[in-house]
């Protein structure tokens, strides 16, 4: 689940080859661990587990306490979870998510002690530790940005490589076959082939440098029917979208605001004059509210000369500072209200 302390990165734009493809063997792997926080206001848990683990802490230190007199409601075992991007290096810093296992009120503002994080072939990959930020609406689970310092490297080098595969999220004999094609005219020489209706290996120029060729190989833009889409990464925390998938008039009424997208049927010179003396300015003939000077977020109006899109939307949600959580819902309610023509993806 998205917390809405995340920064949102919103890519509206034509969608290209790495928005609907991985490279196989470019990924982030799962790593993680056990540890204790500490230094919580009375909100640790008391379960038995919690006390063996100080217990067997206190020992590395050659302080030996009995379980039976430990009564400390400061602590908590968590669970760190973290992804380890690829070509992650020696010193490179990563975010790591943190979550109590016991009975545990609260682990905001607790210390993650020293944290061995572990891949699934068992070696420790990173070392995490520092001051947990808790999730505003779960406070039994929380984040530390930049958390962990990677301590091994998963060997793994492009350089070398001849050739890629790209791997399609979705199965697609139709999309497999325009990129190939795509791929073969941008090079003029055929080096791409779909294997199947997921898999296209292609083959790299001998005088291009591997990172160079999946840069243009990622970047190459497709054709107008991948356009219809609505992209919505969970992890990565990005929305992506064509820029001219209209939206029909709608209402959207939550508990902390409503929203309402239509279009203007004022004439000319009352835009101009909405313009200069109402709302918020988001550009290409958009405004947003309709009270002097600010936007009122408990009640705010997307007001646009054209056919309302999803670019005029998501300016007016970032302008409005919406969580990501509430920008993906509302975008999820508005496609299942018809107002959208274009298929929302979640990716998890």
């Amino acid at each position: 689940m998205l917390t809405i302390l995340f920064i949102l990165t919103s890519s509206i734009f034509a969608q290209t080859i790495k928005d609907i493809s991985n490279v196989v063997g470019i990924r982030d792997n799962q790593l993680i661990g056990y540890g204790l926080v500490v230094g919580l206001a009375g909100t640790g848990d008391k379960s038995q587990f919690t006390m063996q683990s100080l217990q067997n802490l206190l020992m590395n230190s050659y302080i030996k306490i009995p379980t039976s007199s430990i009564k400390s409601k400061n602590i908590a075992a968590v669970m760190v979870t973290a992804k380890l991007p690829p070509f992650a290096r020696q010193g490179d810093k990563i975010k790591i998510d943190i979550s109590a296992i016991g009975d545990a009120k609260s682990i905001d503002h607790g210390q993650l002690l020293l944290t061995q994080l572990k891949g699934v072939d068992g070696n420790v990959y990173a070392l995490a530790q520092g001051s947990v930020i808790a999730d505003a609406k779960n406070l039994t689970t929380g984040f530390i940005y930049n958390g962990a310092t990677i301590e091994n490297e998963i060997d793994f080098s492009l350089k070398d490589e001849d050739d890629i595969i790209l791997s399609l999220f979705k199965n697609s004999a139709k999309h497999a076959d325009l990129i190939e094609t795509k791929i073969n005219e941008r090079f003029g020489q055929k080096l791409a082939t779909a294997l199947d209706t997921r898999t296209i290996k292609i083959l790299k120029p001998k005088d291009m440098s591997i990172v160079k060729f999946l840069s243009i190989v990622q970047n190459i833009e497709l054709d107008d029917s991948f356009k219809r889409k609505i992209i919505i990464d969970m992890n990565r925390e990005i929305i992506i979208a064509g820029a001219d998938i209209p939206i029909d008039p709608v209402t959207v009424s939550r508990d902390n605001f409503t929203l309402r997208i239509k279009k203007s049927e004022l004439s000319n010179e009352q835009w101009n004059d909405l313009a200069v003396n109402k709302g918020q300015d988001i550009g290409d003939n958009v405004k947003i509210g309709d009270t002097p000077g600010r936007v009122n977020i408990d009640n705010a109006l997307i007001n646009t000369q054209a056919t309302p899109t999803i670019s005029d939307l998501m300016r007016a949600m970032k302008i409005m500072k919406l969580p990501i959580a509430d920008i993906i819902e509302t975008i999820k309610l508005i496609k299942d209200l018809g107002s959208i023509d274009a298929e929302v993806e979640i990716r998890g």
